[in-house]
């Protein structure tokens, strides 16, 4: 047994401690090697000890970690050019965390609101959506039973459906600032906006003069195909939240904002880590490797491949078939057995499988963007063995 006890408690862990890692492997303190398609929950886009990352922090670290953020540093500037040249937005925010990056969005658009929109102050979110853990984000949050966790919530946040204009523009009033969506719902359970749906949305927000924010904490990054997933649905949102995958295992998050709509002043927003040069360095890394001519291409065709592997599989048991974009992705079952078998994948010997279950009808894929087929293989034969095994 190990012994955790100064540990707080805050969530269900398996009597086991994991050492080390590599690409798509994680390996525990006894030695037993896990097939990782969590990745920390689409936060290690390119896997466990990427080389590249460990070199970027090995250079940083012997130059300067930590100048303050009251002064600029390089890699800050750098990764900023590097976000902001490969999308549609001006000026970006570096956080720690997506959901201080989603904060950071709130704070941003109720600001704009105040100065352009008669102090408007409402953001527009999602049944079922995921914004974060702060009480602000949690507010915005669609997740049942969210709203009595740690009430009273924050006021604000009116939920509509997703993909159901309709149920969008019902709740538009003079005090809507902002609607604020993730394009892929991951916590909510792998469900993809569609095409028209978020078209429509760009053109009601335009229409009312309000923005649009993207939440792409889980989605961004390659994580869908693209390397910010709204460029699926061809729309150019006014404020995009990135996490997880820009630090790629490393605590780092970004607020991007169009010239338009950054409206911060002198102590409006700050925080003791942002832009640290460190995990900025790595973000430089992770963003151009991902960048780099084909990785992308790459990750499109190896969604498309555990797509076809899926839906076999969901054919042969009878399930009601999968969701997702690229390797974020979601086999849906016709019984609630996804805890029992993320756990029986776990325990599997000589070798374990992680995978997670954010309902119990559904298990989600995200592995690292540069899994092998091979390793796609693997997890769905596994995968295969232990739902035939699963009670019926």
């Amino acid at each position: 047994m190990i012994d955790a006890h100064s540990i707080m408690y805050i969530t269900n862990r398996p009597d086991i401690t994991m050492v080390s890692g590599e690409g798509s492997w994680l390996t525990d303190n006894e030695g037993k090697r896990y097939l990782d398609f969590m990745q920390g929950w689409a936060v290690n886009c390119l896997g466990h000890s990427n080389p590249g990352m460990i070199a970027a922090l090995d250079k940083q670290a012997r130059k300067v970690m930590n100048p303050s953020p009251a002064f600029y540093n390089e890699p800050m500037i750098e990764l900023a050019d590097l976000l902001t040249a490969n999308s549609c937005f001006d000026k970006v925010f570096f956080a720690n965390s997506g959901a201080e990056a989603n904060e950071g969005a709130i704070k941003l658009a109720r600001k704009w609101g105040k100065l352009h929109k008669n102090k408007a102050f409402e953001i527009i979110t999602f049944d079922h959506s995921f914004h974060g853990r702060t009480i602000a984000t949690m507010s915005a949050s669609g997740k049942p039973g969210w709203d009595t966790m740690f009430a009273p919530q924050v006021p604000g946040f009116p939920k509509a459906h997703l993909n159901d204009i309709a149920s969008v523009e019902a709740l538009i009033n003079e005090n809507t600032v902002a609607v604020m969506l993730e394009p892929v719902q991951g916590e909510g359970g792998v469900i993809p906006a569609e095409i028209g749906f978020m078209q429509d949305l760009r053109a009601l927000t335009k229409k009312h003069n309000i923005l649009l924010i993207v939440d792409e904490v889980q989605s961004g990054c390659g994580r869908t195909g693209k390397l910010f997933a709204h460029q699926l649905f061809d729309v150019e949102p006014d404020i995009m939240t990135l996490g997880k995958g820009i630090g790629g295992g490393v605590p780092l998050s970004a607020l991007l904002c169009t010239d338009a709509v950054a409206s911060f002043e002198p102590g409006d927003q700050g925080g003791t880590y942002n832009g640290n040069p460190l995990m900025c360095a790595v973000g430089i890394s992770v963003i151009t490797q991902l960048t780099a001519p084909g990785f992308l291409t790459d990750v499109m065709a190896k969604g498309e491949y555990l797509k076809s592997k899926l839906l076999q599989l969901s054919a042969e048991f009878g399930f009601d078939g999968e969701r997702g974009e690229g390797l974020l992705r979601a086999l849906i079952m016709n019984r609630d057995i996804g805890p029992s078998i993320v756990d029986a994948a776990r325990n599997m010997t000589p070798q374990g499988l992680l995978i997670n279950s954010p309902r119990p009808n559904l298990l989600r894929f995200m592995p690292a963007l540069n899994v092998s087929t091979l390793e796609i293989d693997l997890m769905i034969e596994t995968l295969r063995t232990l739902i035939a095994q699963a009670p019926k």
